[in-house]
């Protein structure tokens, strides 16, 4: 079976100057992603792979380059949701976290589900 991982770097007007950037960032998020399952890891990894490359990246509008809130502030909210399972979880208004994303999977992990 053949894999497709697609992301975005934010949802945002996106300056010329930083356009090539932009578009380099999104590229090696997918090429990261992608390259957990060629090692066999699950989708799960790879998507969560993947986002951490978004957030680490400081010219995508996730984690380190997140647009800051009328305070000045950067709040960020991540979701995970395994596609296998469907289990997920999120974080909201996040501060101080290089990686919501491994905070919201973290969770995930952590929190007894009581519907199941």
């Amino acid at each position: 079976m053949s894999a497709v991982i697609v992301v975005h770097g934010g949802a945002w007007a996106i300056p010329n100057d930083l356009g090539k950037a932009s578009v380099d960032g999104v590229k090696a998020s997918a090429r990261e992603g992608f390259a957990v399952l060629q090692k066999n890891g699950t989708a799960l990894d790879a998507v969560e792979s993947a986002v951490r490359a978004l957030e680490d990246n400081t010219v995508l509008n996730a984690g380190h380059g997140a647009t800051p809130n009328t305070d000045g502030e950067v709040e960020m909210d991540a979701l995970i949701v395994d596609g296998k399972t469907l289990a997920c979880d999120a974080v909201s208004s996040v501060k101080n976290i290089a990686n919501p994303v491994s905070l919201a999977r973290a969770v995930m992990k952590k929190v007894p589900k009581y519907m199941d």
